[in-house]
């Protein structure tokens, strides 16, 4: 894959690092962000995992909320993990009262849905888009509750008690994972997202 497509990763907390690991090993030209003028560049961006409450926070303090709103109503496709997911969804269950998002999916999430961190996990799941089961780890993983009409689930929890459970979606150019792929060594879900980014760029 071409270099010159540049994929930003939100740089003010969770797993920067491993994201940028992730997407120079797809072949994109991968920068953190953590002011409104480094967005001008990029053809995509990723919102990694963290806590969520706290990175909207910082993302109001940076400066970048309105920014980023705006990119994303204009396009810019958009991955979230974990957190992330959260960052982009429309709605969020058992949020704090002041809790603000980025939105953009018409999703309804569940934080901490999986439980606390003691009650993280792995699993394997099968992603639409992907070629075979994706070892998926789970960290105060968030899950959604619903999806609007414009929403395409690629995957869902399979078996124990949260079997059905959806942690994988798209909509236009965002895509959304309650896991955490940056950890895992298998790249085939950043592969995906650069696909998105190269489609429309």
């Amino acid at each position: 894959m071409s270099t010159s497509t540049t994929i930003g990763v939100l740089a003010v907390q969770g797993d920067v690092r491993e994201h940028l690991h992730a997407l120079q090993a797809c072949g994109a030209h991968a920068v953190p962000v953590r002011r409104p003028e480094e967005l001008a560049p990029l053809h995509g961006l990723v919102v990694p995992g963290g806590e969520s409450t706290t990175m909207d926070k910082l993302v109001r303090a940076f400066g970048l909320q309105e920014p980023l709103r705006e990119r994303i109503a204009d396009g810019l496709p958009v991955y979230g993990s974990c957190a992330g997911m959260i960052m982009l969804a429309d709605r969020v269950l058992d949020g704090r009262p002041d809790q603000q998002t980025l939105g953009g999916l018409d999703i309804t999430v569940r934080r901490n849905a999986f439980g606390r961190q003691v009650d993280s996990f792995e699993g394997e799941v099968h992603v639409e888009g992907l070629d075979a089961p994706y070892h998926a780890v789970f960290i105060r993983a968030p899950w959604v509750e619903e999806t609007g009409p414009g929403v395409r689930v690629l995957s869902r929890v399979e078996g124990g008690p949260a079997a059905g459970r959806i942690v994988a979606v798209t909509q236009g150019a965002l895509l959304a994972t309650s896991f955490h792929p940056e950890v895992t060594g298998d790249t085939r879900v950043h592969r995906l997202f650069v696909q998105i980014v190269r489609s429309r760029s």
